[in-house]
């Protein structure tokens, strides 16, 4: 791993005995930092693969497709054997499900090896999904940190070298209440420590989604509260923030309210909030999709990355759909249709490259609708 940005020499899997830390040595930061780096390579983001069967099944019902094990492992197959010469370029590392992490290829390699092979680097949610939090209207936290740390030691042997856990906030006229923010910065702060103590990079995701009638001014407010108290939180909690990366939404209006504003707009109310609330020390800021359309999504990632203010991070993406969604359509579980599904999957991940150092070609001809 120490030398990991210098030259491909990821491996799937860790020898010798895992340790559990009780602080951060000097060492552990260092080995953060190098996945950190890693995995924020000029030009590179991540690709979120980590849908959970049963989310991945409703997409599967769409194309008459049956939801098994066997059809979710060709499909990840068809996109973790994309060119690996091509791949390597625009995607630096996978997010995978605990399903995938243990499954092997039709030619019985296991996938963390394919990935291995690639210079692309494994990792894996840890989080157990959303529970209401008692006390709110709907409101929500995350479960799973009673047996993280056995699991995280397990996954760092087991090949994975990063994590991720999310976390949701709504907005309204009343939420998010501050039971739930606090709530969450907490369970957040938890499992980073409880991460970054096994040797792997927490990827911190608090999710204020964008359903609903509001404004982008409420949202901007949001974001902030939100924003700052977390990395309070974190402060407190002793997070090294050298070695995780944060995973945000964009600051965008309500999906209910129609209105609409030009790339150039969400990147200035976007950069606004990160400039108010993150630290410089945080490396690497990874923005998810969020439920935008595939193509509004990179036209936003790519006017961030031009804004004219300071920006201390590396502003990259960590996508799912919005990388997936043309490609598996195209696939619909026929293997005669691999090569062009990849060719497809691969034009996004050019894009999306392109994005996140604002070089994107605007008109690209990428169908709004697909």
């Amino acid at each position: 791993m120490a030398q990991m940005e210098e030259k491909c020499s990821c491996k799937s899997k860790v020898s010798g005995k895992s340790v559990q830390y009780n602080k951060l040595e000097p060492a552990l930061r260092l080995e953060l930092r190098t996945i950190v780096k890693a995995l924020s390579l000029p030009g590179k983001g991540l690709l979120a693969a980590d849908e959970s069967p049963s989310s991945l099944g409703e997409r599967f019902k769409l194309l008459d497709l049956e939801n098994s094990e066997t059809t979710r492992r060709d499909y990840r197959q068809m996109l973790f054997s994309t060119d690996k010469s091509i791949l390597a370029q625009y995607i630096s590392g996978i997010l995978l499900h605990h399903e995938t992490l243990y499954q092997k290829t039709s030619d019985n390699l296991e996938f963390v090896e394919l990935l291995s092979q690639k210079c692309i680097i494994p990792g894996i949610k840890v989080d157990k999904g959303l529970v209401e939090i008692f006390g709110t209207e709907g409101e929500k936290t995350t479960q799973g940190l009673d047996d993280l740390q056995e699991r995280c030691i397990q996954y760092k042997r087991d090949g994975c070298h990063f994590t991720k856990w999310r976390c949701v906030f709504k907005i309204s006229d009343k939420l998010p209440s501050r039971l739930a923010i606090v709530t969450n910065s907490n369970v957040l702060a938890r499992y980073a420590t409880i991460s970054q103590s096994a040797r792997l990079v927490p990827i911190v995701e608090p999710e204020i989604l964008n359903e609903g009638d509001f404004t982008l001014e409420k949202a901007l407010d949001v974001h902030e509260e939100v924003l700052s108290t977390l990395f309070q939180v974190f402060k407190e909690n002793n997070v090294y923030l050298e070695g995780m990366i944060l995973k945000p939404a964009m600051v965008l209006p309500g999906t209910n309210s129609k209105l609409n504003f030009p790339p150039q707009t969400i990147a200035e109310y976007t950069i606004t909030a990160l400039q108010r609330t993150v630290p410089t020390a945080v490396q690497t800021i990874l923005f998810l999709s969020g439920g935008q359309p595939d193509y509004t999504a990179f036209l936003n990632l790519n006017a961030i990355n031009l804004y004219d203010s300071k920006k201390p991070w590396t502003l990259t993406f960590c996508f799912g759909r919005a990388l997936q969604n043309e490609a598996m359509k195209v696939w619909n579980g026929d293997s005669t249709n691999i090569l062009k599904a990849q060719e497809i999957f691969l034009a996004r991940a050019k894009l999306c490259s392109q994005a996140s150092e604002g070089q994107m070609e605007e008109d690209f001809s990428l169908n709004e609708n697909q």
